[in-house]
């Protein structure tokens, strides 16, 4: 079985070269070529900048850019667990993300779409816990998001 494993390992490049594989931020890769070179439309929300902030940090924040991001950010907030006396316990955070990817020059839309994700957290400590713990259920979200739209950014034909 150990020699199979290892014939599998040795022939995996040559497949993936035979496919037309090539990695994202490899030498001509889609994450060399938008790399720094993106702008986020200014965020006007809390959450909305930090999905911006973290799209900066995977990308980078060009200077003189090729290409906009709009993106646009909502979230959606459930309880998920009640108490004997009613109160909600802990909550689902729902977030949705709508975005565009503009050519600069040109206002040619490269690529768009939406992407969905959630994330929990806990209210049952203090008032002060809960709210920490739902800034950072935010905060993780909007970083769920982000990568999302970083990886079909990616992927995208440019």
């Amino acid at each position: 079985m150990l020699l199979s494993s290892r014939k599998f390992l040795l022939i995996l490049p040559l497949v993936l070269a035979a496919c037309g594989f090539t990695p994202v931020y490899g030498t001509g890769g889609a994450g060399t070529q938008v790399q720094n070179s993106i702008t986020v439309s200014e965020p006007s929300t809390r959450n909305a900048f930090l999905a911006t902030q973290r799209v900066e940090e995977r990308l980078g924040r060009a200077a003189e850019p090729t290409y906009r991001l709009n993106l646009s950010v909502r979230t959606d907030l459930t309880g998920l667990a009640v108490d004997r006396e009613g109160n909600i316990t802990r909550y689902n955070l729902l977030g949705y993300a709508d975005y565009s990817l503009v050519e600069v020059a040109t206002g040619r839309v490269i690529t768009s779409g939406s992407v969905d994700n959630f994330t929990g957290y806990s209210a049952a400590g203090t008032t002060v816990a809960t709210l920490a713990a739902e800034r950072d259920a935010q905060k993780r979200l909007m970083i769920l998001l982000a990568d999302q739209i970083v990886t079909r950014v990616l992927v995208a034909d440019i």
